[in-house]
């Protein structure tokens, strides 16, 4: 059995101030800053995304040439103990990988009733997917992401989603060049009281099919915790090197919980904090978006 596994030094005090997430601002995305956008799809209803442009964007982007790799989001479920809202406004782990230097878009989870984001669980998965689908290429095309630099990456629910959501099916899975889950795997762990999670056997069965449509494409797994079930599946249906692990050590970065930056150990904010795990992680972003391969 073979694994990437990312050296972590850690570190128990900040040397620069954590990042903070870009404001929320009304209108048209901007630069530096998180716009509401609701889609023609669903004018006159609450279902929408999150979308930051980079700090270096500017609207004639087209006449200069310029693209930026994106960076997708998938939130954790509504868990108060940990901080964690459900909603799109509280994601956090795109932009502590990417610092402003991409496209960032928090995906939402299309309620069943298609008139709101769902804030724990899926949603209608196939309403889910399907925003994806058609956002992610608009998106691209209207602000100049790079097709061919999109990333997929999640926390918790989303961790799960990058994978139950991002390969549901060969057309969405065309839209990543790479996936990174942060705490959860889609088929690590059996989600009692839920159709698709349940039993453990059938789901690992389904989830194993998902993950085969990676075909061979970058994935980053961290993991707070949980490392060893996590590992094992991803070394019996993965070849290295196709996919890199890494422990993040929450105790170590944050001492005891709650503290004055986050609640729990199970949280996205870790990439907000200047530290080897970050810097690790934003590598692998780097090195997964470097190819000069023309935008599709």
């Amino acid at each position: 059995m073979r694994y990437a596994l990312l050296a972590l030094v850690l570190a128990s005090k900040l040397t620069a101030a954590d990042l903070i997430v870009p404001p929320l601002t009304e209108g048209a995305p901007q630069p530096g800053k998180r716009a509401t956008v609701i889609t023609a799809e669903y004018v006159g209803t609450k279902v929408h995304h999150l979308i930051a442009l980079p700090d270096d964007w500017t609207p004639d982007w087209k006449a200069r040439g310029k693209h930026w790799p994106v960076i997708a989001e998938y939130t954790g479920n509504y868990y108060p103990g940990s901080g964690s809202t459900g909603q799109a406004e509280g994601a956090a782990l795109g932009y502590g990988l990417t610092h402003g230097k991409a496209i960032w878009v928090i995906l939402p989870y299309v309620a069943k009733d298609h008139h709101q984001n769902e804030i724990t669980w899926w949603g209608d998965i196939d309403a889910t997917v399907s925003y994806a689908k058609t956002n992610i290429p608009r998106i691209c095309n209207e602000f100049g992401g790079d097709a061919n630099k999109v990333i997929l990456c999640g926390f918790s629910r989303g961790a799960i989603g990058v994978s139950f959501l991002g390969l549901h099916d060969d057309e969405v899975a065309k839209l990543w060049c790479g996936l990174w889950a942060h705490d959860h795997f889609d088929g690590a762990t059996e989600w009692k009281g839920t159709e698709w999670g349940s039993p453990l056997a059938r789901y690992r069965q389904e989830a194993a099919i998902r993950l085969k449509r990676l075909q061979g494409r970058p994935l980053l797994v961290t993991q707070g915790s949980g490392a060893a079930t996590v590992r094992s599946l991803l070394a019996a249906q993965l070849s290295a090197p196709s996919w890199t692990y890494a422990d993040v050590d929450m105790q170590a970065l944050y001492g005891k919980f709650p503290n004055e930056s986050v609640k729990h150990p199970h949280t996205d904010r870790w990439l907000l904090r200047d530290c080897p795990q970050t810097n690790a992680a934003r590598d692998w972003f780097e090195r997964v978006t470097a190819s000069d391969k023309p935008s599709k």
